[in-house]
C-alpha cells in the first residue's frame, strides 16, 4: 500500500516518487518536489540569487554605420 501517494505499485497508474532536486532524498506530497521545507528553501534562495539564471548572448550596440 502507498505511504505517502507518491509511490505506487506496478499497473495502478499511480506516479513514482521523483528524488528531490536539491539531495536526491524521496519527495514527499506536502513539499513536493522536495524532501523537505529545508530544500524548498534552497531551491528559492538560489532562484533570488541568481543561481538559475540563463546565461544571455550580448550583442554589441549598433553603430551609426549600421542605419546607413
Amino acid at each position: 500500500m502507498m505511504s505517502d501517494g507518491l509511490t505506487s505499485e506496478a499497473g495502478t497508474g499511480a506516479k513514482k516518487a521523483k528524488p528531490c532536486p536539491i539531495c536526491q532524498s524521496p519527495s514527499n506530497r506536502e513539499s513536493f518536489p522536495f524532501c523537505s521545507q529545508r530544500c524548498k528553501d534552497v531551491d528559492l534562495s538560489r532562484w533570488l540569487k541568481g543561481s538559475y539564471a540563463i546565461p544571455a548572448l550580448e550583442e554589441d550596440d549598433p553603430d551609426d554605420e549600421d542605419f546607413a
